[in-house]
């Protein structure tokens, strides 16, 4: 990408200018420098020139959160650059303060003026000004408050009429004495640490709120899902779940093609393939990356095959085998034979103990039993979200869908829901048991499945790392192999990686090699954490995550 190089050199040299401006003032001999030429230049006494160092406290904190949004070619983050760099300049060298973070400020203001063509990225969607004003107006205000209040009731200090009041609140924002004459040292601590607290705390969110990567509400319109339809066919056993409603989607020129993705992180991630005709899917990726290169979010793409990640290839991205889809051709499918016993003792024990299987389009089956057990999915689920985007539809019951249950006593005891995959294939989307029912039930639903079902072949879990996972255990497997296998059941303790493979494997499968696709090796712990966020495995806080929501 053009001028990438600059960027980088820009980013570092602002993180450089904002940790050297954090050091002069943290550190005891910069901070007293500070204050003496602060107070000699403006002829003030040295205790007042606290507020000077607030200001460059704030201006580098906020230098070194500005790098990440030059980094993503910011246009906002690049103009509050410029901002917090000729304040910087001016500090240090007009107050003679400290020289090298004085010149290393004034080249970052040369630099960023010199390559400002190079910061073109939009402000996310749903990220405005306003919010940032907001959340800066509503923190001053209540810094000034509290302080006001405290300065109502309190006893040690010099009486003050509203005025006095209000304006030794305001200046405690920067840390600047104002009229008030307290007679308790700890009075006037209290005051100047609310007023700081909440003055730093003020400027800090604004700037994150101005600067974040937000994460715009996607709905697919009804138009959009019916043209996502059109573009539905054979070749890829997760093309349905592009139906999810919880995407963007943008269409090749040719409407021939189109990439969904959801914005996580600022990450735009998408999964599996591109819809449509592959001789098309050109056109969609590149109007996709126009949209990331707008807002300056990272691409990426998780569960691609190998045809996907190919062409994802030639766009520049790197890519990385993450896994295995288990695809179950039923032609082929049988409970005979060694390998199957497993399969065929559990279907044989849950029979004999009285369960059913019941295999219907979920279309045909009323509206109260779809509740029933959209309210026992949900029940059996065992995390208080739902998990799953590469391979999960994200609604129970759709039309198109094929739902199996088993049934024991009257009751239903576990269902498992597939989704179409193209017109002759299925593709698992959810599966769920009862707790408290036989082992076995999901390989009885499953068994029962795929030995009457028309559909040509199935696609059951995708299997990550499974390739990892089968090097570890071969005889005469090397040191490192072993240990890559170790440290996946290690993890599968939380998530489940080997116990997904295995289950997987009872039903003798074909395996079909997954990939992510990203732009640099230095993108990878941002996708990963949008991977993981998007799949329900993890992530940033759920609280932090409403917390900044509701703001």
């Amino acid at each position: 990408m053009a001028g990438a190089t600059s960027v980088a050199v820009i980013t570092w040299v602002t993180r450089l200018a904002g940790l050297l401006t954090l050091v002069s003032v943290l550190v005891p001999a910069g901070r007293r420098t500070l204050r003496g030429h602060v107070a000699e230049w403006l002829e003030l006494p040295n205790e007042a020139t606290v507020g000077a160092a607030t200001v460059a406290l704030v201006t580098g904190v906020l230098l070194v959160m500005l790098a990440a949004g030059l980094k993503r070619r910011k246009r906002r983050a690049w103009q509050l650059a410029v901002a917090a760099a000729v304040l910087l300049t001016v500090s240090h060298l007009g107050l003679r303060h400290v020289l090298g973070a004085g010149l290393v400020s004034l080249a970052l203001l040369i630099a960023l003026i010199a390559t400002r063509r190079h910061f073109i990225a939009l402000p996310d969607p749903v990220t405005g000004r306003w919010r940032a004003i907001r959340v800066f107006l509503q923190l001053a205000l209540a810094g000034i408050a509290i302080n006001f209040t405290l300065l109502s009731i309190a006893r040690a200090l010099d009486p003050l009429g509203v005025g006095d009041r209000l304006l030794q609140s305001v200046l405690a924002l920067v840390g600047v004495s104002g009229p008030a004459v307290f007679h308790a040292m700890w009075l006037e601590d209290l005051s100047a640490a609310v007023g700081l607290l909440f003055g730093i705390g003020a400027v800090l969110l604004a700037a994150y709120f101005l600067l974040r990567s937000a994460e715009p509400a996607p709905e697919l319109t009804d138009d959009e899902v019916e043209r996502l339809r059109a573009l539905l066919g054979e070749r890829d056993s997760l093309g349905y779940f592009a139906l999810r409603r919880d995407k963007f989607v943008v269409f090749s020129k040719s409407g021939k093609a189109a990439v969904t993705y959801r914005v996580i992180a600022g990450v735009a991630l998408c999964s599996a393939d591109p819809l449509g005709d592959p001789e098309a899917w050109p056109g969609a990726i590149e109007e996709y990356l126009d949209v990331c290169r707008r807002y300056a979010w990272t691409p990426a793409t998780m569960g691609c095959s190998e045809l996907g990640a190919t062409v994802w290839a030639r766009f520049g991205l790197e890519v990385l085998e993450i896994g295995d889809e288990a695809v179950v051709d039923t032609a082929t499918f049988t409970l005979e034979g060694r390998t199957m016993r497993g399969v065929r003792q559990a279907v044989s024990r849950t029979k004999r103990a009285g369960y059913t299987v019941r295999i219907r389009k979920a279309e045909d089956i009323p509206a109260a039993e779809l509740d029933e057990l959209r309210a026992l999915a949900a029940t059996w689920r065992g995390t208080d979200t739902e998990r799953g985007f590469s391979m999960a539809l994200g609604r129970m019951g759709d039309p198109d869908s094929v739902l199996v249950t088993a049934e024991h006593d009257g009751g239903i005891r576990g269902v498992l829901q597939f989704v179409p995959w193209g017109e002759k294939g299925l593709s698992l989307d959810v599966m769920r048991r009862d707790r408290s029912a036989d082992n076995g039930v999901n390989e009885l639903m499953i068994s029962e499945l795929l030995l009457t079902t028309p559909a040509q072949h199935v696609s059951l879990n995708f299997a990550a790392f499974r390739a990892v996972l089968e090097q570890g255990q071969r005889i005469g497997a090397g040191p490192v192999a072993r240990l890559s296998a170790r440290t996946l059941r290690f993890f599968s303790r939380w998530i489940q990686i080997e116990t997904l493979y295995r289950f997987n494997a009872k039903f003798q499968p074909r395996w079909v090699p997954r990939y992510l696709a990203y732009p640099a090796a230095r993108d990878l712990p941002r996708v990963g954490v949008a991977v993981f966020e998007a799949e329900g495995l993890g992530g940033r806080s759920p609280l932090l995550l409403r917390a900044l929501q509701r703001v």
